[in-house]
């Protein structure tokens, strides 16, 4: 990728967090309907903001709006020092979509005194406060501070751990006064009822006890989170009137008909033909798609995010993607898992044009749609990998000093160097385009017969898949990569990550927590325990690396262990899953841990990167037709943040 002299990719730093910006390269050269289309839906990407603050926790809104009232409207010279731990706290709430970091779902406690806070909050005017439901500063604060404050009032977004009701001990706000046990029976009457072919129920509900009755409030135009719907509804039907083709105008029809009845057989519907619309340059996700948000696996966070096609890089995917059914034909997994034709996988490279919601500030690099597994069955799936993102995120890396700390030695960095970005895209590619679509269920067995366990296992599955056939011939053949060892890059990486260098992101005496860092745990564990010496962990000058011995029988490994994974999956086997996830995947070696959080406290280095948006500016000539739409790249974090509550906040 293309990049300018002068963009700079590193902005502010903050706690253990990163912002950085990321480049639309080729924008310029977009028609000016295409320019206007990214417009339209960036908007309506934008719009969907409050909708994932609020699903994140029920209180979250409340404490936001305080605290930025606060921040524009509290005298700092006041006292200082409070004030400055009130913004640390409020960019770390803004980063996360609320008050539970964003990766490890644990409650931000805030570093300023609750006397401080009711005392900064009496001196507000009430017109300035979220006020819906109070009469007084002293109610209001009465309602948010113990869960600001309190380490044990609803400490965990999302609760996983085994053993225990993972509904009444999670903080998002999908569910109230239900059991786990009530919530899963709910669903699994709703899909036994429907059969084949069943919607994703739960999808775009919050499922509430009331009166010992179960009922669903949907989330649709007319009922919970409605107003902001309604203004998502309109930028998309902006957008319908620009777009490229008569097939996105159709998509776009369907996705405003589901928000407007919040009809799950409409979605999928939507996501049929969404799947089929192929010819456009420019893409879009918006709506209430992954379930990682919800220890049940149910229920969908919104997210949104526009895309244009990488032309030059998506020959890449291309040429995964149209040997999709080598790759199936040829894996290590059972034949009774396979499937005998695999059906639409399309992959492209794209350029975020602008992140929302649950993708934003911190985003995924690769995305394969929809999850439904009948829909990906009869229909296929469509797979991007993210270029300007991932081109983010290794040009603010260079020079930081990480490989030269962790690697363990010259030659095995100079591999890396040589071949790590290449094989980083690549597994990205095969993770996306084909792993997700690989493998089948058996008939019979639910897509959500693994509970919270599924997540985990289906990222372990997609990884292992891309790992796999990274060393493959297959790749060479199709001049993917440059020699047969290039794969040896990803290797060793992979499992120095898996192992040692992700426990950057987990705070001491913590398990680990979040599905991708369980998977990447569970794979490096189980072939460090299965591999006899394949790979190692060895202490050199007191610092502890990961060796690999046998790159090719690290390959076998892999090998197994997908068949395993897909195994468990197919079947639906619940306990295997169990066993496997709470054996490999969430405890932590506590000595490895501390040394690794020591390593990297002398490179001062963020474990965590999040990304400032783009801002899209209308060119009107003297008539006031549009005419351009230009980029800016200028804005500062706190004053996108800002504008987008000022612009986009429609909850309350």
């Amino acid at each position: 990728m293309k990049e300018t002299d002068t963009f700079i990719y590193s902005d502010e730093r903050f706690a253990d967090l990163q912002m950085l910006r990321y480049q639309l390269p080729q924008f310029e050269k977009l028609s000016l309907q295409q320019k206007l289309y990214v417009y339209y839906l960036s908007q309506a990407t934008l719009c969907g903001r409050d909708i994932t603050t609020d699903q994140f926790g029920k209180y979250n809104l409340r404490i936001r709006k305080t605290l930025e009232t606060l921040y524009t409207h509290f005298d700092a010279n006041s006292d200082k020092d409070n004030f400055e731990k009130l913004t640390l706290y409020l960019k770390r709430v803004w980063f996360s979509n609320g008050i539970y970091h964003h990766y490890a779902n644990d409650k931000i406690i805030p570093q300023f005194s609750e006397t401080f806070f009711r005392s900064a909050v009496s001196q507000m005017s009430l017109e300035k406060l979220p006020m819906t439901g109070y009469t007084t500063t002293e109610e209001l604060c009465n309602d948010i501070c113990p869960v600001m404050f309190n380490p044990e009032i609803l400490p965990k977004r999302v609760n996983k751990a085994d053993g225990v009701d993972v509904v009444k001990t999670s903080a998002c706000n999908y569910y109230e006064g239900v059991s786990q046990q009530e919530a899963e029976d709910f669903y699994n009457k709703m899909k036994a009822a429907a059969g084949d072919n069943s919607p994703s129920w739960g999808l775009n509900t919050k499922l509430i006890k009331g009166d010992n009755e179960l009922e669903e409030c949907i989330w649709s135009e007319t009922t919970m989170y409605g107003e902001a719907i309604r203004h998502i509804i309109y930028w998309l039907d902006k957008a319908k009137q620009v777009a490229e083709n008569s097939q996105q105008k159709h998509v776009l029809d369907l996705l405003i008909a589901y928000y407007r009845s919040g009809n799950l057989h409409l979605f999928d519907e939507y996501s049929i033909e969404w799947l089929k619309e192929q010819e456009g340059t420019i893409d879009f996700i918006n709506g209430f798609i992954e379930v990682y948000g919800d220890p049940l696996g149910f229920k969908a966070s919104w997210e949104g995010i526009v895309e244009y096609k990488d032309q030059e890089a998506t020959h890449r995917t291309r040429l995964i993607s149209d040997n999709a059914q080598w790759f199936e034909d040829h894996s290590p997994v059972d034949q009774r898992f396979k499937k005998a034709e695999v059906r639409g996988v399309t992959a492209n490279v794209v350029c975020a044009a602008m992140l929302g919601g649950d993708e934003y500030p911190s985003t995924a690099i690769g995305i394969n749609l929809p999850n439904a597994d009948w829909i990906r069955a009869q229909h296929g799936s469509k797979s991007v990998t993210i270029s300007n993102i991932t081109d983010a995120y290794n040009k603010a890396a260079k020079g930081n000093g990480f490989k030269e700390e962790f690697v363990i030695d010259e030659d095995t960095r100079e591999m890396i160097s040589r071949y790590g970005d290449i094989c980083d895209n690549l597994h990205t590619d095969l993770h996306e385009c084909l792993g997700h679509g690989s493998g089948k269920l058996l008939p019979g067995v639910s897509p959500d017969a693994l509970k919270a366990y599924g997540n985990t296992i289906e990222e372990a599955r997609a990884d292992l898949f891309g790992l796999y056939y990274l060393a493959d011939d297959k790749l060479l053949e199709l001049g993917l990569v440059p020699d047969k060892e290039a794969y040896r890059a990803q290797y060793y990486t992979y499992m120095m990550n898996g192992l040692m260098t992700q426990l950057t992101r987990i705070e001491t005496g913590k398990n680990i927590e979040e599905a991708h860092m369980r998977n990447r745990a569970l794979i490096a564990h189980w072939v460090l325990e299965h591999g006899k010496d394949a790979a190692e962990l060895v202490v050199l000058n007191n610092k502890t690396f990961i060796k690999i011995n046998n790159y090719e029988q690290l390959r076998h490994l892999f090998g197994d262990l997908l068949a395993e994974v897909q195994r468990i999956k197919s079947e639906g086997d619940f306990n295997a899953a169990r066993e496997l996830v709470e054996k490999y995947a969430v405890k932590v070696d506590t000595k490895l841990h501390s040394e690794v959080l020591e390593r990297f406290a002398e490179l001062d280095i963020a474990p965590y990167k999040g990304f400032i948006n783009p801002v899209y500016q209308l060119v009107h000539n003297e008539v006031g037709e549009v005419v351009d739409v230009k980029v800016d790249y200028s804005e500062a974090y706190d004053a996108q943040m800002l504008r987008y509550s000022s612009e986009f906040g429609f909850l309350v």
